[in-house]
């Protein structure tokens, strides 16, 4: 049982930084109907940008800060963050995807596509083929309930993503943008009638799913302790895995779907020698994808997705 609890506390972690990743897969879909597979690397790019404000700070390696100066430091490094990648997924959206709105749908996947590995090599030229270490501004403090241990960057980081999380659901759902969004999603040719900005709202959309990856891309760094070019591909898979299991186009669906998956890895190390080669741990990919294939094949909507007639 304490092992159990104590993958439940690694997968619930991991599911936060999923989630966050995922909601930017889903956002985008809802609205335009495309996959962005660039999403990942904005959230690797993300990371890389949060180490290089750090680090003009003066602060590099394992320095943990306390009292104010932690909290001004981290309040900051995330909003900076956020912003430069928000515009970052705005840039993107007005150069690579606005253009080939009315294309055949193979058009902007092909583009976005390009775009990854645009930006994969742009982390790679900027930062190199290795990992990055990230520096430890947070103290890491390891509290024990009964046989369970659970650190202070673990409750930051789920603490951080539920916030995000309520912000992002209260603003699609109760403020005046967000019904822009929501009646983009569904119609766009008659939200535009109405008097909506349609223009204005998918770059806003852009704005905040890669805000948010921003921020995941951060306590990513926080948690892991490392970065590398290629995170945003490894990550961004299994994100968008999670968006397509919640069901891809709807934000809770996604908040779900990213800790699903994070219990799903965490678990899948616990599957025994007898059942799998090795153990469980080196297939949690596998059992990922696995997943993926079969919600595809038996439910392609996704556990909260609903099925909709194809628009004519």
């Amino acid at each position: 049982m304490s092992l159990f609890l104590q993958e439940l506390i690694v997968g619930l972690t991991t599911g936060a930084i999923y989630a966050l990743i995922a909601l930017g897969y889903t956002m985008v879909y809802g609205i335009i109907e495309l996959i962005n597979f660039a999403h990942g690397d904005i959230f690797m790019i993300g990371s890389l940008i949060a180490i290089v404000f750090l680090n003009m700070l003066g602060i590099t390696g394992a320095v943990p800060l306390g009292g104010f100066t932690l909290v001004w430091v981290m309040i900051v490094t995330c909003l900076i963050t956020m912003l430069l990648c928000a515009v970052l997924g705005v840039v993107i959206e007005r150069v690579a995807y606005r253009p080939l709105r009315n294309a055949p749908r193979l058009a902007p996947l092909i583009s976005a596509i390009g775009v990854s590995l645009i930006l994969e090599d742009i982390g790679k030229l900027w930062k190199g083929v290795t990992n990055v270490p990230f520096p430890q501004i947070f103290p890491q403090i390891t509290y024990n309930i009964g046989s369970v241990n659970i650190s202070s960057v673990n409750i930051l980081v789920i603490v951080v993503t539920v916030v995000l999380m309520i912000a992002l659901h209260w603003f699609v759902s109760s403020t005046r943008i967000g019904r822009a969004m929501r009646a983009v999603a569904q119609d766009r040719d008659a939200a535009a009638l109405m008097g909506v900005n349609v223009d204005r709202i998918i770059s806003i959309t852009f704005f905040i799913g890669a805000a948010l990856a921003g921020a995941a891309g951060f306590i990513y760094g926080l948690q892991y302790g490392s970065t590398i070019f290629s995170l945003g591909f490894q990550i961004g898979l299994i994100a968008f895995t999670a968006a397509v299991l919640g069901g891809i186009g709807n934000i809770v669906g996604a908040m779900l779907g990213g800790v699903l998956i994070g219990l799903i890895e965490a678990f899948a190390t616990l599957i025994p020698d007898t059942v799998l080669p090795h153990g469980g741990a080196p297939w949690h990919n596998a059992v990922i994808f696995a997943i993926l294939i079969l919600i595809l094949i038996f439910r392609p909507s996704g556990l909260l997705g609903q099925q909709t007639p194809e628009k004519v």
